[in-house]
């Protein structure tokens, strides 16, 4: 039998014991065998600590969210194979979707984040902060990647997604990670990271795999690393009393299964949508991944008077669910992972039945499609019904993780909040009401004991994601039962990773230190207007001084009159009495205009535009015959990403103060934000004597880098890209799919060449054209007569706007950025640049 490898000290490597047999679900045949004998965990983890978090730590934010995105889709592009063996865990497609493809989405929702942290490998939070009156003293907030591992131990109900929504905030946050899921399901752990692997997109040393048994690889953990777990309650309170994290202490993210409540509101009675929606959510939440999820529906929290209608309803959805062999289309619920699981359910509603009734379902009797329920992990979703929920407790403490929840009574919300609160903590409550005060008093008196709680209603139900669904911008996790710990979160759950340090210092070496720059900083004055800088020279610091402008009367009145703004201060200066002002006063907005005249370059540069204003502080009026200057200081650069018709950029951040220039006192301050381009370097302007002199370096028997074009069909494809711009040859119509057209078109402006073995769309693959010319001299005489041709149509036609067969229609400027990618590709083919 196969054995499944771990992927240890880049290497994958194979146990050397007998092995562990994991099962199909479906048919109970053994998979494969998972081995860890002789591995070495200490050795594994300072692997990790060294290896691993070299060239992690190194990467600034956007490089890392740019690796996660890249990994996303290579990864998208793999998923069929990934769905076949997700079937063999007992999941449908939909539950498999939810394991694989939500993984995959962990990866792009982090990728995101990239763009609220700083462009540099360490974080600075919040804001600087004054430790002294004159403002030469201060402090701030770092947040650097801890210098070890993040060890994640896993459960067996999500083995892809579990993996993912970890490894993506601790690879963010730049520290690599040792994956141990649990052993039932790692066969498809293993199977996405040979693809992770395989990829190389990670650097070495970011991602360990261990598939099997690590029943000491506690015991090496360091104060620098991170644990985290995933499971029941009981093995996680274990594993966070192991000695080791204590004496480390050992940070410990523990995500363990609840008895999460949903409750039914008193308004929610049959005939609404929310006892639908309600109905639904509960049905869903007991058959998807076969009950199998820590943040399934366990206790049923419904009015008195409603019990009889809801169970009779439930019974109903759930008579319509269909089990058995998930390939088919018309099953609805798979297995659940295992016979053992089946087992330990059994005792868990075994235990539940003693107090409670079971109202629908049978745990000895099941109705299977395309499978034979004795081999298979089969077992049917069992409804519960516990009329005195105050007494009998073992509703609130005994979890049965599989299709089973237990309907409980209550007489009020009162009732409801405390039923709730009896589970002592989960990851995620729900109540379905359309009373918005009823759901107002749910959240705020439920809220201490819940990580997560959805308001279910008939407004937000077509676009809800669900009470079992943990979203990666929002904190999964919950106190109590449910461990106590939070993952995802967006940014929070980033920062797991990272130390937390205040540093204190001179606002002008906290510039340097937290690339941004700080009030009082020393001013690095710039060569030239900041504006003439692309994104990439541009640095914290660095500033301008303006000239001097004088504010009048008139500057005043006409700014009035242009944006009807005649607040009394500006222009009626009979009401001043008993107000702060003296004179006229300038409008706090003329005064940023004002500004923005004193500072802004006018001529075109790479400043592309205005993005917008952050803050904005007026601190005293300023008066007509008042003078002002202004200092224009780069405070911070965030890099972006450019999908439109765009060349690439990022936001630069400028800091505006404005100055009394009679008393140098500030009297204004605020942060614009500017769209700055970067530099093109990749290619070689096409210019006619750049093009010339490529061309006499080219001869009749050169051979190209790659390809079959040889020199004369070059020249010949060139020409006929020439007469293709100029209208020439005409084009009707676009090649490229509608749906992404737009994509491709937009792609002429970012800086990436066209990939090698780009072919023609009207050309045979891997076949040549015929020549149309005698000999090379020939086409190359032709080709210039065509870009003369070219050249004078944009001439006479400034405006035209004709189509291109791959990019769509293109004006001038987009027909000479196609020229530039276009010439660069072919040249570089021929070694000419």
């Amino acid at each position: 039998m196969k054995k499944i490898q771990n992927y240890v000290n880049g290497k994958w490597t194979e146990g050397t014991g007998e092995g562990v047999p994991m099962f199909d679900a479906i048919t109970g045949e053994v998979v494969a065998l998972s081995d860890t004998q002789g591995l070495d965990f200490g050795e594994i983890l300072h692997y990790g600590r060294t290896k691993g978090s070299e060239k992690l730590r190194k990467m600034t934010f956007q490089e890392r969210g740019n690796m996660l995105k890249s990994l996303a889709l290579y990864l998208m592009k793999k998923k069929a194979a990934f769905y076949e063996l997700s079937y063999r865990t007992g999941a449908t497609k939909v539950d498999s979707w939810i394991d694989i493809e939500g993984g995959f989405g962990n990866l792009f929702a982090n990728a995101s984040l990239r763009k609220l942290f700083p462009n540099q490998s360490y974080h600075v939070e919040g804001d600087a902060i004054d430790l002294s009156r004159g403002g030469r003293f201060m402090a701030h907030h770092i947040m650097v990647p801890k210098k070890g591992v993040a060890v994640h131990i896993n459960a067996f109900n999500f083995p892809v997604w579990g993996m993912l929504e970890k490894c993506a905030t601790n690879w963010m946050a730049g520290v690599p990670a040792v994956v141990k899921p649990a052993t039932n399901t790692s066969f498809l752990t293993e199977a996405v990271v040979r693809e992770i692997i395989a990829s190389g997109i990670l650097p070495e040393g970011a991602l360990q795999l261990i598939t099997g048994s690590a029943r000491t690889i506690l015991d090496t953990v360091e104060s620098q690393d991170v644990v985290t777990f995933t499971g029941s309650a009981t093995t996680g309170r274990l594993l966070k009393s192991h000695k080791r994290i204590i004496d480390e202490s050992v940070p410990f993210n523990m995500e363990a299964d609840s008895l999460n409540a949903s409750v039914l509101g008193e308004d929610a009675i049959p005939g609404t949508p929310e006892f639908d929606l309600f109905i639904k959510e509960v049905r869903n939440e007991m058959t998807v991944k076969c009950g199998q999820k820590c943040t399934a529906i366990r206790r049923i929290i419904v009015p008195q008077n409603l019990v009889e209608d809801v169970q009779i309803a439930l019974g109903k959805a759930l008579s319509k669910v269909t089990i058995g062999d998930p390939r088919l289309k018309e099953v609805r619920m798979g297995a659940l992972v295992s016979k053992d699981q089946v087992t330990e359910v059994r005792e868990r509603v075994q235990e539940l039945s003693k107090t409670a009734s079971i109202v629908y379902g049978d745990l000895d009797k099941i109705e299977t499609i395309g499978a034979d329920a004795k081999k298979g992990a089969f077992l049917s979703p069992i409804l519960l019904r516990e009329d005195h929920p105050f007494t009998n407790l073992a509703v609130h403490e005994t979890e049965a993780f599989g299709p089973v929840s237990t309907i409980m009574p209550y007489k009020n919300l009162d009732e409801a909040i405390t039923l709730a609160q009896m589970g002592k903590g989960s990851l995620v409550s729900s109540i379905a009401t359309y009373d918005n005060k009823v759901a107002k008093d749910y959240v705020v008196n439920a809220a201490s004991h819940h990580g997560r709680i959805l308001v279910i209603n008939r407004d937000m139900a077509k676009e809800s994601t669900g009470h079992g669904s943990p979203l990666p911008n929002l904190v999964h996790g919950g106190p109590g039962r449910a461990g106590g710990g939070e993952e995802m979160g967006g940014m929070r759950g980033i920062k797991h990773y990272l130390q937390r340090t205040a540093i204190q210092g001179s606002p002008t070496t906290l510039t340097e230190i937290t690339g941004i720059y700080q009030q009082n900083a020393e001013y690095k004055e710039a060569e030239q207007h900041p504006f003439k800088y692309h994104w990439e020279d541009i640095k914290a610091g660095m500033s301008l001084k303006t000239h001097n402008r004088t504010l009048t009367d008139s500057d005043i009145i006409n700014f009035a009159n242009l944006t009807w703004d005649h607040f009394y201060a500006h222009t009626d200066t009979t009401s001043l009495d008993g107000s702060i002002f003296e004179k006229r006063t300038a409008h706090g907005y003329f005064i940023i205009a004002a500004a923005a005249g004193l500072f802004v370059y006018p001529n075109k540069g790479p400043v592309a535009a205005n993005y917008g204003l952050e803050e904005c502080r007026f601190l005293r009026p300023l008066y007509h015959n008042d003078t002002i200057y202004v200092r224009l200081t780069c405070k911070q650069k965030i890099d972006r990403d450019v999908a439109s018709a765009e060349h690439p950029s990022g936001i630069v951040k400028w800091y505006v103060e404005v100055f009394d220039a009679l008393t140098d006192e500030m009297v204004a301050f605020a942060t614009i934000l500017t769209m700055v381009e970067k530099k093109q370097e990749v290619f070689v302007e096409m210019t006619e004597d750049k093009i010339k002199e490529c061309l006499s370096k080219l001869k009749e028997d050169f051979k190209p880098k790659w390809g079959i074009l040889t020199p004369q069909h070059l020249l010949e494809h060139l020409e006929e890209g020439y007469r293709l711009a100029s209208g020439e040859i005409k084009v009707t119509e676009c090649v490229t799919p509608e749906k992404i057209v737009e994509k491709v078109h937009n792609s002429l402006y970012n800086y990436e060449k066209f990939p090698k073995g780009t072919s023609f769309p009207t050309y045979k693959k891997e076949e040549l054209e015929d020549l149309k010319h005698p000999d090379f001299e020939t086409a190359k005489a032709k080709f210039f007569e065509a870009r003369e041709a070219y050249v004078a149509f944009y001439k006479e036609n400034p405006d035209a706007v004709l189509t291109n067969m791959v990019f769509g229609d293109l004006n001038r400027y987009e027909w000479y950025l196609l020229e530039r990618k276009h010439l660069n590709h072919h040249f570089e083919q021929f070694g000419l640049i």
